[in-house]
């Protein structure tokens, strides 16, 4: 008898932590876990979202605060999330983490970040009291839908993903470092080349040279309009030569009768010389 009821004293505690086991682990299913493919749904209503990293001592010290906290979510009508950036190295771009662990409050697309205590009450007060109200939201400029943002974190994915190109060249492909660098350096050279003759290609589509420009055909009116003053210059030439041959005909006209008033004067003047002689 004994043993049985140890039995089934043993049996009940068995199948109690069997029962309690994972209701805590959906206590702990209460933060969310957010990611590239869903860090749209923070534009929409209340959040809290902590910046972590596996490796932070300051972020695993946070931890059982921030799981306790989200236990309170659903009383305080907002959602809690954490965002792992060796995960999600977009995120970390598209927020501008520089420190370790960073905390974001988000209003309706309003971010905000949060400085105060890192303990579950104050973290209940902030939301409860609308402590957020007093903090300057983030400029739109600069905030995570913007496209800076949006371009600064596609520099970050792309950075992830060449560390991953050069682990991979090393590591799997046993190529030496200098090897992977050399080539990146082909690839950054090729990719400049292909960019430069493509802009150069656009360039030329919307603002073509004038050489290659072509020269339309003149039409009837502009030659009936560019041959009247070639005529008008022709007609002032005609008649600038034929006043000349005016005035050359006078000249010649009068020093023929000069010619000849002399040549009489000289006859003239003979004789009456002759006979003064005589």
């Amino acid at each position: 008898m004994a043993l049985s009821r140890s039995l089934a004293v043993s049996l009940a505690i068995l199948v109690v932590l069997l029962w309690w086991a994972p209701t805590t682990h959906a206590r702990r299913s209460d933060v969310r876990i957010i990611t590239d493919g869903n860090w749209k749904e923070l534009l929409e209503g209340e959040w809290m979202i902590e910046f972590y990293a596996p490796w932070c001592p300051a972020c695993q010290n946070l931890q059982p605060e921030w799981e306790s906290f989200a236990e309170w979510g659903e009383d305080l009508e907002v959602n809690v999330g954490k965002v792992d950036v060796t995960e999600q190295p977009g995120l970390s771009g598209r927020f501008i983490i520089t420190a370790l662990p960073t905390i974001y409050h988000c209003k309706d697309g309003e971010f905000r970040r949060y400085q105060g205590p890192r303990t579950k009450k104050d973290f209940i007060n902030f939301i409860s009291e609308k402590e957020w109200k007093s903090i300057e939201p983030v400029s739109s400029w600069f905030g995570p839908g913007s496209v800076l943002m949006s371009s600064m974190s596609a520099l970050f994915q792309l950075s992830m993903w060449i560390r991953a190109c050069h682990n991979y060249f090393t590591e799997d492909l046993g190529l030496p470092v200098w090897g992977s660098y050399t080539v990146f350096a082909l690839a950054t050279l090729l990719s400049g080349l292909f960019l430069g003759l493509c802009m150069i290609f656009v360039a030329d589509c919307l603002c073509p040279s004038k050489r290659r420009r072509p020269q339309p055909y003149p039409s009837k009116k502009l030659l009936s309009e560019s041959s009247q003053p070639l005529k008008k210059v022709e007609e002032e030439q005609e008649t600038d030569e034929e006043d000349m041959s005016e005035e050359e005909a006078a000249s010649k006209e009068g020093t023929n009768k000069d010619f000849a008033q002399n040549a009489i004067r000289q006859r003239s003047v003979g004789p009456s010389s002759a006979t003064e002689k005589s």
